[in-house]
C-alpha cells in the first residue's frame, strides 16, 4: 500500500506508494506518485490551469488579439499581450493603450509591461488592473538594445536588488496576480536565476517564466534548460515554473517536460505562421502519437481565420496591410508558392485575397515539407 500524506498548503490528501516515487511533491516535501490537486494543476492566484499548460509568448508585432485568438482556438492555454512600455502607458500613448485590449474569448490572459521607473511602473499597474486582465506580467527578459539601455527588460538583470524592489512595489500596487518573465542572467558570468526565483517568490509573484538564455546570447545558440530544471527542483520554490526557449516540436515539448519537470512551457517563435503547433503538442502529450501536418487547405483556412480577425480588430485597410507579414510563414515549404505570395502582398481587398487563397488550396500537397 503506502503512506497517506497531507498537502501542507491546502490539506489535500494523497498516497505515497513505497518504492515507486515519481516526483517530489512541492508542498509535503515527500516523494509522491500523485498529488493531483497541488501538482498536476498549476495555478496562478485564482487561475487554475490544465496539467502542463502551453503558454503563448508575448511577441512584439505578433501576439496581437487576432493572433492570440487563433492560438487559443488551436490549444494555447494562457495568453500574454505584446509587451507594453510603461513610459508610453503612463502618458496615454495611443499605441500603448491599444495593447491593453483583448477579446473575452482569450481568457485567461496576462498583460505584460516593461519599464525601469518604480513610480511609473506602480502607476501603470493600476492602469493594467482597470483593463481587466487575469494577471499582470513583468518583462525582465527582453534583450533588445533600445529596451536594455534604459535598464528595462533584461537590463535589470545587472541589478537584482533593484529588480526585487520594483517587483515588490508592483505586487503591492495591484490586486492582480503578478508574474515575471526573465532570463538565466545577464551573461555567462552572472547566471543568477536561482537567486532571482527565490527572491521574487518571497516578495509575492505567483509564477515565473524562464527563457533558457542570457541577455548576452540574445536569441543565438541553444537554450540551456539545465538551470530552469534546477529552479523547478528547488524545494523552496512553490510557484509554477514555466520554461521557454527552442521548443519547436511535440517531441521537444515532451522531452523538456520529462527531463526538467517544469509546470508548463511557453511557445514563441515556433507559433509564428504555425499556430497549429499548440494542438500538435497537446495531441502528442496526450496520446504519444503525432498528428499529420496540416494540409494546404487547412493552412489556408487557418490563415484566412487570422486575416478575418485582423480585419475585424484593425479595420479593412490596416488589417489587410499588417497581415502581409504573415503569409511567408503560413505557406512556407509549399512548392511554387512564390507567385501567389507576391499577389497576397499586393492586393488590397478581402475579395482579391480570397481569390488567391482559393488558388493556393488547389495546389497539391506533394513535396510539402513535413511539420512546417
Amino acid at each position: 500500500m503506502g503512506d497517506i500524506l497531507y498537502c501542507l498548503s491546502n490539506g489535500n490528501k494523497f498516497a505515497v506508494k513505497i518504492g515507486k516515487p515519481k516526483h517530489l511533491c512541492r508542498h509535503a516535501s515527500a516523494l509522491a506518485t500523485n498529488c493531483s490537486l497541488c501538482w498536476a494543476m498549476p495555478s496562478i492566484g485564482n487561475i487554475t490551469l490544465p496539467d502542463f499548460p502551453i503558454l503563448l509568448a508575448p511577441m512584439e508585432d505578433v501576439s496581437d488579439p487576432p493572433f492570440r485568438v487563433l492560438c487559443k482556438q488551436l490549444g494555447a492555454d494562457l495568453m500574454y499581450t505584446e509587451f507594453i512600455s510603461t513610459e508610453g502607458l503612463i502618458r496615454n500613448a495611443e499605441k500603448s493603450l491599444k495593447k491593453l485590449d483583448f477579446y473575452e474569448e482569450e481568457r485567461p490572459i496576462g498583460i505584460q509591461i516593461f519599464g525601469a521607473d518604480i513610480e511609473v511602473m506602480k502607476g501603470c499597474a493600476e492602469i493594467v488592473e482597470q483593463a481587466g486582465p487575469d494577471l499582470l506580467d513583468i518583462n525582465f527578459g527582453c534583450p533588445v538594445k533600445k529596451v536594455v539601455c534604459k535598464d528595462a527588460g533584461a537590463g535589470i538583470l545587472k541589478d537584482i536588488p533593484r529588480m526585487v524592489r520594483l517587483t515588490a512595489e508592483i505586487v503591492k500596487a495591484t490586486k492582480l496576480p503578478v508574474t515575471v518573465k526573465t532570463r538565466l542572467g545577464w551573461d555567462d558570468n552572472s547566471k543568477n536565476i536561482m537567486e532571482v526565483a527565490e527572491r521574487l517568490q518571497d516578495i509575492g509573484i505567483k509564477a515565473l517564466t524562464i527563457h533558457g538564455r542570457t541577455r548576452a546570447q540574445m536569441y543565438k545558440g541553444e537554450a540551456d534548460w539545465t538551470l530552469i530544471g534546477d529552479v523547478k527542483n528547488n524545494q523552496r520554490i512553490q510557484i509554477p515554473i514555466f520554461g521557454n526557449g527552442d521548443i519547436d516540436s511535440p517531441q521537444k515539448a515532451l522531452e523538456m517536460k520529462n527531463r526538467y519537470g517544469v509546470d508548463g512551457i511557453m511557445i514563441g517563435r515556433a507559433a509564428i505562421g504555425a499556430p497549429w503547433v499548440f494542438r500538435e503538442i497537446k495531441h502528442f502529450l496526450a496520446t504519444g502519437e503525432e498528428l499529420p501536418p496540416p494540409t494546404i487547405a487547412e493552412r489556408v483556412d487557418i490563415c484566412r481565420r487570422h486575416l478575418i480577425k485582423s480585419i475585424e480588430w484593425k479595420g479593412p485597410v490596416l488589417g489587410i496591410l499588417e497581415m502581409r507579414r504573415h503569409y511567408t510563414n503560413y505557406f512556407k515549404g509549399i512548392p511554387n508558392i512564390k507567385s501567389y505570395r507576391n499577389q497576397l502582398v499586393t492586393v488590397n481587398s478581402l475579395e482579391e485575397i480570397d481569390e488567391v487563397l482559393l488558388e493556393i488550396t488547389r495546389l497539391t500537397n506533394d513535396n510539402v515539407e513535413v511539420g512546417v
